[in-house]
């Protein structure tokens, strides 16, 4: 007879306390290979602080799904960070892997809060920071 693999717990998490990240934005872990036994999720609560912004960065070979919950984040993304995309209250963003991009709290005053799903349980050793290329002279 063969052995089974072991069985998936039901676990119930809150979020963890505030973690740094390569981004330089502080989560707060919730779901993930190490918290939960998670293979293939890993969702966290994002914080921006007011008039913050992550460092640019990339994911590498995993998606990223965000839904934002408080405040206006504006998403910069491309090879040179030039296009860029606005997310309030109630709004969905979807990042592909290998997308460098950075997201900045558009408020001074408030905090921007975002739930951050990855389909890698081990996502957090996957972020590689980016640095865009100089802008052109004639640009």
């Amino acid at each position: 007879m063969q052995d089974s693999p072991a069985p998936q717990q039901v676990t119930a998490l809150r979020a963890g306390p505030e973690t740094a990240t390569v981004q330089g934005l502080p989560y707060f872990n919730g779901i993930s290979a190490d918290s939960a036994g998670a293979r293939g999720l890993a969702m966290h609560l994002v914080v921006i602080p007011p008039g913050g912004a992550a460092r640019p960065h990339v994911h590498e070979g995993y998606e990223t799904g965000i839904y934002v919950l408080e405040g206006r984040v504006e998403t910069r993304y491309g090879m040179r960070l030039e296009q860029v995309v606005v997310s309030e209250p109630g709004d969905f963003l979807f990042i592909p892997p290998g997308v460098p991009h950075e997201a900045r709290n558009l408020s001074q005053t408030e905090p921007a809060r975002a739930v951050v799903a990855r389909n890698d349980a081990n996502e957090r050793e996957k972020v590689i920071p980016y640095d865009p290329p100089a802008q052109d002279a004639q640009s």
